[in-house]
């Protein structure tokens, strides 16, 4: 099925199936993230439909996070393909709704993150794909620790990159969706400490840290890596908190960073 073929339409609610059609090419790339759809017109002219079925289509798809609605005369529909960052957003709505607190997101990432790092120490060729990636971020990071929110925020993206390179797209989008609530929380936490809350020299033993996971998955040990991770995140959560007075994630926050470019 390619973009632009005119369909027939079975007997079915239109504005559902036409959602359906759309969100088909949408998953299968044949529609880009970031896109605009067609012109209702044109829309209208492959989906002989009346303007509320289509525009019904367009809340639908709207609702499931797939595209955004722009008004005006630099209006449109633009595509969205979706990430571990939406379903993040989601889940963070859900357990927000439910009270849950972050603590609960941190020993969430305790258990599932070590899995992760264990997948990339026994990658064969971690060497090319994953170890350069996280020395990038590490090196990164040692130029920026004087700088909390900077290095806090590097030191996030290489937890993500851990999961980012296990080589399980499963996990890649669920621990990447944890992992994308809880570098919200700790950003969150940087920005409004004015870097006063964690000591240099306690900062490079982060790093430290991190540099031994780098060492243990260079070397393929993916039990020590494991214990290695495990640890780790129980000390450094402690940083920016996990108490149950705390929700889940800013979710103000959250989506300004989804929505940043």
């Amino acid at each position: 099925m390619r973009f632009g073929d005119r369909l027939p339409l079975r007997n079915q609610r239109l504005g559902e199936l036409i959602a359906d059609r759309l969100r088909t090419l949408i998953l299968a790339g044949d529609l880009a993230d970031g896109d605009l759809l067609p012109k209702e017109e044109d829309l209208r002219a492959q989906f002989p439909v009346s303007k509320p079925s289509l525009r019904e289509a367009m809340r639908i798809l709207e609702t499931e996070g797939l595209i955004t609605v722009r008004r005006g005369n630099m209006g449109g529909a633009v595509v969205h393909r979706p990430t571990a960052a939406h379903v993040a957003y989601t889940l963070g709505l859900v357990l927000t709704a439910k009270r849950v607190p972050v603590g609960d997101v941190a020993k969430a990432l305790q258990l599932v993150e070590p899995v992760c790092a264990v997948l990339c120490a026994e990658r064969r060729d971690r060497r090319r794909t994953v170890l350069p990636a996280l020395r990038r971020l590490q090196r990164e990071a040692l130029r920026e620790v004087d700088d909390l929110y900077r290095v806090t925020n590097l030191s996030r993206a290489f937890h993500e990159a851990l999961v980012e390179h296990c080589k399980n797209d499963t996990l890649k989008v669920m621990v990447g969706a944890l992992e994308a609530l809880w570098s919200t929380h700790e950003a969150t936490w940087a920005a409004r400490s004015h870097g006063l809350a964690v000591p240099v020299d306690e900062r490079r033993a982060v790093l430290a840290e991190h540099q031994e996971v780098i060492d243990l998955i260079d070397a393929g040990d993916a039990d020590a890596v494991r214990l290695a991770v495990v640890e780790h995140l129980e000390r450094a959560q402690q940083y920016p908190g996990t108490d149950n007075s705390q929700p889940t994630v800013d979710l103000d926050t959250f989506r300004h960073r989804l929505q940043a470019p």
